[in-house]
């Protein structure tokens, strides 16, 4: 198991969090590539796309099809918005891009969800590595990731 998927599963235990983490070999790094091996719309999959804003990191829970616009971010988040480097998210987020949970990270980080994801009953979320993933409903993503729904997606 990747080291990530373990780090992220054995902080979700320590949080009171028993997860279905799932694995495939095929990988889910994108958002098509996870609802095809899950199974599932691509709506119902978590993109979590790290920003930085006045060089504070915040996250941005976003629905597989959409892409978030950093203008409206911006007017969220009430500064200047652009994506974080490779870098810049592993530092955030202890996690590599693709593999970025919504919530399991080493500091607290604001946290806004696309309105699009509380259509779904389930979710699909990254668990710490490519190739994991795990089910969770809408409520409990906003109750874990301490998030806030936001209209985040591009016009």
């Amino acid at each position: 198991m990747a080291k990530g998927a373990r780090r992220f599963e054995e902080a979700a235990r320590e949080a009171g969090l028993h997860l279905d983490v799932r694995r495939f070999p095929e990988g889910t790094r994108t958002a098509a590539d996870a609802a095809r091996a899950v199974g599932c719309e691509i709506g119902q999959i978590v993109k979590s796309l790290v920003f930085m804003a006045d060089g504070e990191p915040f996250l941005a829970l976003t629905s597989g099809p959409n892409r978030a616009d950093p203008d409206r971010l911006a007017e969220l988040v009430g500064a200047p918005v652009r994506r974080a480097a490779a870098e810049e998210a592993r530092a955030a987020t202890g996690y590599a891009i693709g593999g970025t949970p919504p919530f399991g990270h080493p500091r607290p980080m604001r946290v806004l969800v696309d309105r699009d994801l509380l259509a779904y009953d389930v979710l699909w979320a990254a668990a710490g590595a490519p190739d994991a993933v795990f089910p969770i409903t809408p409520d409990d993503l906003l109750r874990r990731s301490r998030g806030e729904p936001a209209d985040v997606k591009e016009r």
